[in-house]
């Protein structure tokens, strides 16, 4: 197979302004003083290596400030790498951000053709795919109109339309189709699934990880600059994105959190998640460490997950699977797995009691936040519950602390 991308030790190198002082005293000490720096140096990415073989679909994935946009913009050509080399072997169209390649004061019809001559298209093949373009694009009634006049999601129907529709070897890809509505995103993933379908090269950055997986085959998670792992199977990399490694990890310390009852003859000590990023069809474990302040022997614990409104949409405690009390041990955690939350995105809270001997201990019901990401990465099927009582399939397990 050819290879249709080759990125060899890119790094690119950004010269940051410092904030200044604003005061009169701050500019005139600025200007008698050379002591100091005005700028620095920030380098967005660092020693970036891969290659993308044509026909693969590539999902770029990654915290914000990865590098995510500034690949794009080098593999785009709009911007030079500092150091490495690029070597790109067919034709690119990319979209990366509202109105890319459009000229402001020229129509739509005319930025049509203006779009398909830079991607060294004859004006004839334009005007052969030009009805389709603007039939998909949906701007049938401006497409005499100057782009300036136009609306964010006109702008992007019209510009992904062209980048779509005239035949470049790479389609290069970044969020900006969030601008668009529900609907016409759908349409553009299908595009983009015809146009892989076709053995064209698809790159493709977005934070909408059902996006990614139902699109991509393969995938790259960058991670400060930095590629952090690529693979050819796009859900290893999904799962390494959202799985707990360094700081994906949250672990949260529960001793200075208020509580309104409890003896507090025993107590929790903290909750850690194994992931810092959730979805409506994750899977969820929290591990859960105890301090025993008084000799406690039985302990049972109960696991609350409520809404913004206080419902509480999952309960679950140890008890639940017939353990019944278990033995306290000083050496072990606890653990809760939910196999699929199977919950709505938004906003929740996790409350968190704790029975010890026979009487309540402990209660904690400040709001430890919880948050479940938009996206339906592990095919959620629409029947969430939203408010009301919810008891999932769950595991319970005492695990040895490491």
């Amino acid at each position: 197979m050819n290879t249709a991308i080759s990125i060899k030790n890119v790094s690119k190198k950004y010269v940051i302004a410092k904030q200044k002082d604003g005061s009169l005293r701050g500019t005139l000490a600025g200007m008698f003083s050379r002591r100091q720096s005005n700028t620095e140096e920030f380098l967005a990415l660092n020693d970036v290596s891969f290659d993308i073989q044509q026909g693969d679909v590539v999902g770029i994935i990654g915290k914000n400030g990865a590098g995510k946009s500034t690949l794009l913009k080098i593999l785009s050509q709009i911007t030079k790498p500092s150091t490495g080399s690029i070597e790109i072997n067919g034709r690119v169209a990319s979209l990366l951000e509202v109105g890319t390649g459009f000229h402001p004061e020229l129509t739509g019809r005319e930025n049509v053709y203006l779009n398909g001559t830079i991607l060294g298209m004859t004006r004839k093949e334009v005007k052969a795919k030009f009805d389709e373009i603007v039939a998909f694009s949906g701007v049938e009634k401006f497409i005499d109109t100057p782009v300036k006049h136009y609306s964010s999601g006109m702008y992007v129907r019209l510009a992904f339309a062209v980048a779509a529709h005239l035949e470049p070897e790479i389609l290069i890809i970044d969020e900006v189709l969030a601008v668009g509505d529900a609907e016409f995103q759908k349409k553009c993933l299908g595009k983009m699934g015809e146009v892989a379908g076709e053995g064209r090269t698809v790159i493709f950055v977005s934070h909408d990880l059902a996006a990614v997986k139902s699109l991509c085959n393969s995938g790259i998670l960058l991670e400060k600059g930095k590629v952090k792992s690529s693979s050819k199977n796009i859900i290893e990399i999904i799962d390494l994105y959202l799985t707990k490694e360094g700081d994906f990890a949250k672990k949260i310390n529960l001793e200075s959190f208020e509580r309104e009852r409890g003896k507090r003859d025993i107590e929790f000590k903290s909750i850690e998640f194994d992931k810092e990023i959730y979805y409506s069809s994750s899977s969820l474990t929290v591990e859960i460490d105890l301090k025993n302040n008084e000799g406690i022997k039985k302990i049972n614990i109960s696991f609350h997950l409520v809404d913004n409104f206080e419902n509480q949409v999952i309960h679950i405690n140890n008890d639940f699977i017939n353990c019944g009390f278990v033995t306290y041990n000083e050496n072990h955690k606890y653990c809760f797995n939910i196999p699929k939350l199977n919950l709505k995105s938004g906003d929740y809270f996790i409350w968190l009691w704790l029975e010890g001997d026979g009487e309540e201990q402990d209660f904690i019901n400040t709001n430890i936040p919880f948050k479940i990401e938009h996206g339906n990465i592990y095919d959620y099927d629409k029947s969430h519950v939203i408010s009301g009582f919810y008891q999932p399939e769950f595991t319970f397990e005492v695990k040895e602390i490491d």
